[in-house]
């Protein structure tokens, strides 16, 4: 058990039989009255962020999230396979457990797996991702507008705004936390 005072960002805890992550904590003693926690807290089953206010009496149970390195090797319409790069073992995802990280995801690609007590609670990507533009419209000549942007599609099918300079067949860097262009490969 841990106690309010002690929880830190990252940590893991289960709450009301949910598993979630400290994103930021505060510890408040206002001038009258007991002092409190508040936290933002991401759930990491659903995604969603709250923010909870608690006691500073309070006891939580630690999460033991395990994290497995695994390689990305294909899909199969709604099946990804992916294998544990320590055991060798193949991991089979449905399309509802990979979500939006399947924009990003390019064949032999190492990602991070999150498992709780054999429960999969999602992905860690690499903080940037490089693709190869498979289609885009030819830059016009004479258009210099300031940071003036450009539909491409790259390897997976996904919808980049990139700069006009950027060409068919030229390698990018996309963030993946906001799917946006960060430069040239």
């Amino acid at each position: 058990m841990i106690n309010v005072n002690d929880i830190k960002n990252g940590m893991t805890l289960m709450i009301e039989g949910n598993i979630y992550q400290v994103i930021e904590f505060l510890h408040v003693k206002p001038g009258k009255g007991s002092a409190f926690m508040k936290t933002k807290l991401k759930n990491l089953r659903t995604g969603g962020t709250i923010e909870r206010t608690f006691n500073t009496n309070v006891k939580f149970e630690k999460a033991n999230i395990n994290r497995s390195n695994v390689q990305y090797l294909y899909n199969t319409g709604d099946i990804y396979y992916f294998m544990n790069l320590e055991s060798y073992e193949q991991l089979e995802l449905t399309s509802e457990q990979v979500g939006e990280d399947k924009d990003y995801l390019i064949e032999n690609m190492t990602v991070d797996v999150i498992l709780f007590e054999g429960e999969l609670l999602g992905l860690v990507l690499p903080d940037k991702v490089e693709f190869t533009v498979t289609q885009t419209e030819p830059a016009t000549k004479g258009n210099t507008t300031n940071n003036a942007l450009k539909d491409a599609y790259v390897e997976t099918g996904k919808l980049v705004r990139v700069p006009l300079f950027i060409e068919q067949g030229e390698k990018i860097i996309v963030t993946t936390a906001d799917g946006k262009y960060s430069s040239r490969a």
